[in-house]
């Protein structure tokens, strides 16, 4: 069988270079794949096609993979990480339980024992496939943890931290400890309009907690992998990242909380295009975060 030739652009001592790990003779292959691959380091990097972003290493003694996207794409990643190492997966984790994240547990269900999740994403992972009769395509999460759980492999030390409900009621952020990775899942969406799923606990002014939790938390030359990014933006990257999407929320919740005691119904406030201060986030997805600020201000007016 024809070997795939697979993109790979070398980055932690090449990062401003981005040289691609491409021989010259196939700089111009027949074959495109679909995926981009960037590593972050030697055995670390971060692969990218269709769903949230996956955070994988493959290293002498160890394979960790964070988030699968879908069944189709999780096999591509496979065929690389086979390309690169016979052992099985030391542990596969789901930094949430959304179905860009989670659907191609499925396809690792031969080669990983371990899946770790929060409970609550578990439980909502569960509700989902349940009411979506989709449990025989799940590979549910079989260990769980509440607020910290953490794991030794090989040289790699991975610790999962739940700050409180922001995206869902169940995101982990998953700490590469030794490499300094942190996997935020969508707890970033780098200059995108988040989703903020209400149906799964969300809560807009605990995401600005857990973003501050996070500032304080890591330091300075942590490297950040996010869910998804808007096109021209990268999937991984500083706190500069963390902190425009903080002040995205601030002056969502500053805008809508006027609007409210204006008088303006929401009918008329959803009409919106646009959120004073805010100059990154354009396109397409601002009535989802208009909508879930109108709900969640509204609500605590009444309780």
């Amino acid at each position: 069988m024809t070997m795939l030739r697979r993109k790979f652009i070398q980055q932690g001592s090449a990062l401003a270079a981005g040289a691609l790990l491409i021989p010259r003779a196939f700089s111009k292959p027949l074959y495109q794949d679909p995926w981009t691959i960037s590593m972050l380091n030697k055995t670390t990097g971060v692969f990218t096609e269709k769903g949230g972003t996956i955070l994988f290493q493959v290293a002498k003694d160890n394979i960790i993979v964070v988030d699968t996207e879908f069944p189709e794409q999780a096999d591509h990643l496979i065929t690389v990480i086979k390309g690169k190492s016979s052992r099985p997966v030391s542990v596969l984790i789901n930094t949430h339980h959304h179905g860009d994240h989670t659907s191609g547990n499925i396809s690792f269900k031969s080669m990983a024992d371990q899946v770790v999740a929060h409970a609550n994403s578990l439980k909502n992972q569960r509700t989902v496939a349940i009411r979506q009769k989709t449990e025989d395509k799940q590979y549910f999460p079989n260990s769980t943890f509440t607020e910290k759980w953490s794991g030794k492999f090989g040289r790699e030390t991975v610790s999962m931290h739940y700050f409180g409900p922001a995206h869902t009621d169940g995101d982990s952020l998953v700490y590469f400890e030794t490499s300094g990775i942190v996997h935020m899942g969508d707890l970033i969406n780098n200059r995108r309009y988040p989703y903020i799923d209400r149906t799964a606990g969300a809560s807009i002014k605990g995401w600005i907690s857990v973003l501050n939790k996070t500032l304080t938390t890591f330091d300075d030359k942590t490297t950040f992998v996010f869910g998804h990014a808007t096109e021209g933006f990268p999937v991984y990257g500083k706190k500069e990242a963390i902190v425009a999407m903080k002040s995205y929320f601030e002056r969502l919740l500053e805008f809508t909380g006027k609007e409210i005691q204006s008088g303006i119904t929401k009918e008329a406030f959803l009409k919106n295009t646009s959120i004073p201060g805010v100059t990154e986030w354009v396109g397409d997805g601002i009535e989802r975060s208009l909508t879930a600020a109108w709900e969640e201000l509204t609500e605590s007016k009444q309780s």
